[in-house]
């Protein structure tokens, strides 16, 4: 499907219907577009957790504002940031950068310092931000992937994270849950389908400058 045509088509579903359920190939490539996500200074602070099981899902449910998408999506998705930005975590990745580029190390070590000396200047809060930022970039290239898969999607800030983190034992992961995003195929009685999409005319959302 075209891009622009897949984004009119996509809204934010309130009711799936729980009898059908994503494929496995088609959930494979929106996990990758999730895992392709660019982020800042290349870093990935990011983990995707997917459920499709019934009875968490119904318990994720009760921290979800009784949200119906939790119980009737085919897969909850939660994306989590890492609890330890740190000198280990950044060491890591550039470690994970060698193997793959067999970069020297000599070039890496400036860009590698500068950001171990960067964050540890930050305040926990400021990297918990951070991380948030590019938690909000993976959202937007997992809805899109769903788009053009035809899988209808409903991102959502409406939960407790706090609960989240607990059902599904995030901190002995060192994660904490940031979004979710419920997916699966709409329900024939989701009214919002029919609704016409509302966004403002490009004259007064685009900024040419030439």
């Amino acid at each position: 499907m075209d891009t622009i045509e897949a984004l009119k088509w996509r809204y934010a579903a309130k009711k799936f219907d729980d009898n059908k359920i994503v494929p496995q190939s088609i959930l494979q490539r929106i996990i990758e577009g999730f895992n392709l996500t660019p982020t800042s200074y290349g870093l990935q602070p990011l983990k995707l957790v997917v459920i499709s099981n019934k009875d968490l899902k119904d318990e994720l449910f009760r921290h979800s504002f009784n949200q119906q998408q939790v119980k009737t999506a085919s897969h909850l998705l939660v994306i989590c940031r890492e609890e330890r930005i740190n000198q280990a975590f950044i060491e890591d990745n550039f470690e994970l950068i060698k193997s793959i580029r067999e970069t020297p190390d000599e070039i890496l070590s400036p860009f590698r310092e500068f950001l171990i000396n960067d964050f540890d200047k930050k305040t926990d809060d400021e990297i918990s931000k951070w991380a948030k930022n590019q938690a909000y970039l993976a959202l937007g290239n997992v809805l899109t992937i769903c788009a053009l898969e035809r899988v209808d999607a409903s991102p959502m800030e409406g939960f407790l994270p706090h609960k989240y983190d607990e059902v599904l034992d995030l901190k002995s992961k060192n994660l904490k849950s940031v979004l979710v995003c419920a997916i699966g195929y709409r329900s024939n009685d989701d009214e919002f389908a029919s609704f016409k999409k509302v966004r403002r005319p490009l004259s007064e959302t685009i900024i040419e400058i030439k």
